[in-house]
């Protein structure tokens, strides 16, 4: 049950992805990335790292995506206003895919896809054992931390105030 889960997660990983390559329209494609996003978290789940899972709908699809969205749809991108192209910068792209396709073709070959993964602690990923690690070992830095975003946040609202004269 669990690997027919993994290799259709997997696949449909690979769908959205060639989907987000080759769509026409920029919103498409980022709203396939969108989705590309999530399979990525079903994957996490899968590998029990509940805490990746968490950040990454979170963050990329709930953030960073949506600004992606915004930005296009504020650009108005068309036909009309795309520069045309060079040949250099074609050859170029087709140099770097073949690249791409070289480094993907060794890592494939490089890799037993016989052997699965097995972790050593099965609670690596979870959002307890890295409750521990960071409030135990690691109090002090994650607080400077958090002190440092603290300060952070108010200079950048210092900065925007306007002064009154």
């Amino acid at each position: 049950m669990g690997t027919s889960v993994f290799y259709f997660v997997a696949a449909l990983s690979v769908i959205f992805s060639l989907l987000v390559i080759f769509s026409k329209n920029p919103v498409h494609s980022v709203l396939y990335l969108i989705v590309t996003f999530f399979t990525f978290t079903v994957h996490y789940v899968l590998l029990n790292a509940q805490f990746l899972a968490v950040v990454n709908f979170i963050v990329y699809m709930g953030a960073i995506m949506v600004l992606f969205l915004f930005v296009l749809m504020l650009l108005n991108l068309n036909k009309d206003n795309e520069p045309l192209k060079s040949g250099l910068v074609k050859v170029v792209g087709v140099i770097a895919g073949c690249c791409l396709l070289v480094t993907l073709a060794g890592a494939l070959k490089a890799t037993a896809l016989s052997d699965p993964v097995v972790l050593r602690n099965p609670n690596l990923g979870l959002v307890k054992s890295l409750g521990k690690e960071l409030f135990g070992p690691f109090m002090l830095p994650f607080e400077l931390c958090s002190i440092l975003l603290l300060s952070a946040m108010v200079g950048a609202i210092l900065l925007t105030k306007k002064e009154k004269v």
